[in-house]
């Protein structure tokens, strides 16, 4: 049975043990020592890494009582180990866990949900709720989750007996056997966990919400805690204030300022699409006959559907291609009169294409030349 150094205290980053055993499996090593400041895997908060007599811990996992720690190489048994966590990763762990508590406590505080899912990813953390929750009600529970770090509140680790449990009202996703720890964050959140916490709320600094989903019958939140809620808002600060040097608007008028040019770029996706069915149209005149094949080397995909129809007007087969020999080319192949599914198949296997469509028009691409695209036609 492994002595559990973290639950006596979680700020441990160096400490000596003694290797108990070092078993080869699957090209790695699992050691145990006596005792162990690496907290393993479980309720939701990854394993620790660090090193064992200088051997890399690539991570740490339970197995009945005692702690595997999973090695890079073999340790010696039976000799005493100077063992060094990852604190930083640790810590930072510890930040995420604490926060969670407190969000989803004061979640099931204020909207009577229950934490049913919980992961503690490697950007973000997620909550699964098992009820839907609101934008307003999202940010209520943000706020006082932050009230609760600004008050600097003690975590405790409390062990009550089997007479003492039923006197805590506590939250649990699952049913416990034997000892129960529960961590308790003033009144703010009393649940119980296996897993490792700062000993205040103000270490944890604070806790984002950066998104909300539904998922299953209730709601997937994602959170932002401690020193990555820092990294997170860093990140997006660095973008808002490049977009807002780019459409010279403040930072806190960015929002409006993306609107007015997407209203400008639609205004002019409209006079450039009244502008090249002029041009089209101009094209057209004094085409006749069973078929024609056009070029179009600044037009995109709906130019190539646009000219074609309207081509189709007058030829009894039309096909446009819009692009140039180095990107490829968007097709299409259209008619009144003629299924033209055939011809985009044949073209398709000619021209190293792909796409599809109806009797009266296939659309698609293919990466050849023009002179390979003339050539197919000619031939047929």
């Amino acid at each position: 049975m492994t002595e559990r150094l973290y639950y006596k205290d979680q700020y441990i980053k160096n400490f000596t043990a003694h290797v108990v055993s070092c078993t080869e499996n699957g090209g790695k090593f699992e050691v145990v020592l006596d005792k162990t400041a690496f907290f393993p895997e479980g309720g939701g908060q990854p394993g620790d890494t660090g090193f064992i007599c200088g051997v890399r811990v690539s991570d740490t996992v339970e197995r009945g009582e005692e702690v595997i720690h999973i090695c890079e190489s073999a340790v010696n048994e039976g000799e005493n180990a100077e063992c060094k966590l990852d604190f930083d990763k640790r810590f930072l762990n510890m930040q995420l866990h604490s926060g969670e508590h407190i969000f989803s406590g004061v979640a099931h505080s204020l909207c009577g949900v229950d934490n049913v899912g919980f992961h503690m990813g490697e950007t973000s953390v997620t909550v699964d709720f098992n009820s839907v929750i609101t934008d307003e009600e999202l940010k209520k529970i943000e706020i006082l989750s932050n009230e609760a770090v600004f008050a600097n509140i003690p975590i405790e680790a409390i062990y009550p007996d089997d007479g003492e449990l039923e006197n805590y009202d506590y939250r649990s996703k699952k049913e416990i056997k034997g000892q129960v720890r529960l961590t308790k964050i003033g009144d703010v959140d009393l649940c119980a966990c296996c897993g490792t916490h700062v000993a205040f709320t103000g270490e944890i600094g604070m806790i984002k919400a950066t998104s909300m989903m539904n998922y299953k019958s209730g709601v997937r939140v994602t959170l932002q805690i401690g020193r990555r809620a820092l990294d997170d808002y860093m990140e997006k600060n660095e973008s808002v204030n490049r977009i807002s040097a780019l459409l010279k608007a403040k930072t806190g008028e960015v929002a409006e300022a993306v609107e007015r040019v997407q209203a400008q770029l639609y205004e002019a996706r409209l006079n450039y699409n009244l502008l090249k069915k002029e041009l089209f149209a101009a094209k057209a005149q004094g085409i006749s006959g069973d078929f024609c094949c056009e070029f179009d080397s600044a037009g995109q995909a709906d130019d190539a559907r646009i000219f074609c129809d309207l081509l189709a007007d007058k030829v009894k087969i039309a096909a446009v291609f819009s692009g140039d020999d180095e990107n490829g080319y968007k097709y299409a192949v259209s008619s009144r009169t003629e299924d033209v599914r055939a011809i985009g198949k044949e073209l398709n296997a000619a021209c190293s294409g792909r796409g599809g469509g109806k009797p009266d028009m296939v659309q698609g691409s293919v990466a050849a030349t023009r002179e390979e695209i003339e050539k197919f036609f000619e031939n047929r």
